[in-house]
């Protein structure tokens, strides 16, 4: 078995002439896109939740009936099953609305200035920091997946 350098593998290591300034900026453009990605999921929550609480209500339409509960039943079918969350909108068309436009901008913003300033690498802020608060060879620290210390 080969060593390895020590440190992270290359596509983790800053470019040449890139300031601490501009894999700072990199790093804030990631965390926020990172919270994006976490307001997605909340999203995507959303949509399965209302989806499964729609459903649920010919359950309790079934159950109004079967008690004599006529015009209650009515009322929920009629005004609540089916409706529109937002003006217009089930929470599927607002899933596709929020992917095909503010978060595939998000993305693409942060692919191109990843591109542009550092050769589409990733996590640079990340992997300087696990360099600077790791203990070389020490096990759990090492620089990366078979990595000697």
């Amino acid at each position: 078995m080969g060593q390895h350098e020590d440190g992270p593998d290359e596509r983790h290591r800053r470019p040449a002439g890139v300031t601490d300034d501009t894999v700072a900026a990199l790093g804030k453009l990631s965390e926020a896109l990172e919270t994006v990605e976490r307001a997605r999921g909340h999203l995507y929550s959303l949509h399965q939740l209302i989806g499964h609480a729609d459903l649920m209500l010919d359950e309790a339409i079934d159950l109004f009936l079967a008690a004599g509960h006529d015009p209650i039943a009515d009322r929920i079918g009629t005004d609540l099953l089916g409706r529109n969350v937002i003006a217009g909108r089930w929470t599927y068309q607002i899933v596709e609305d929020f992917d095909d436009g503010y978060y595939a901008l998000f993305r693409e913003l942060d692919r191109q200035a990843r591109d542009e300033l550092v050769g589409g690498r990733r996590h640079l802020y990340e992997a300087e920091m696990k360099e600077r608060r790791r203990t070389p060879g020490r096990p759990g620290h090492e620089a990366r997946p078979g990595a000697e210390d």
